[in-house]
């Protein structure tokens, strides 16, 4: 869901999307390379980005990552589950011990 939120605002290569990821938390979130690039690849398999090779700012070659009408509207499914899981979670912390 991470992944996808980040490409919803816009295409990004690999190395970019882990450093969006770790500048929006604040350094509380990262992600290996051995976590990430499995994680793109499942995402294009599933039909939610796509990918395409143009330059990086170095000049270099490198897949920049899309998010699809259909990444889209799975990321608004998950952002609504999310939002739901969170609020019921912050219920059950705000309890107050006896």
């Amino acid at each position: 869901m991470l992944i996808l939120k980040i490409l919803a605002l816009e295409p990004l290569n690999g190395w970019s999307i882990s450093q969006r990821l770790k500048q929006v938390s604040d350094d509380v979130l990262g992600v290996s390379d051995g976590s990430l690039y499995p994680a793109l690849h499942k995402l294009e398999q599933q039909g939610w980005i796509t990918a395409k090779r143009k330059p990086s700012e170095h000049n270099r070659r490198a897949r920049f990552y899309s998010l699809t009408r259909l990444g889209r509207k799975h990321l608004e499914k998950e952002a609504a589950n999310w939002s739901r899981l969170s609020a019921a979670i912050s219920r059950v912390m705000a309890l107050h011990e006896v």
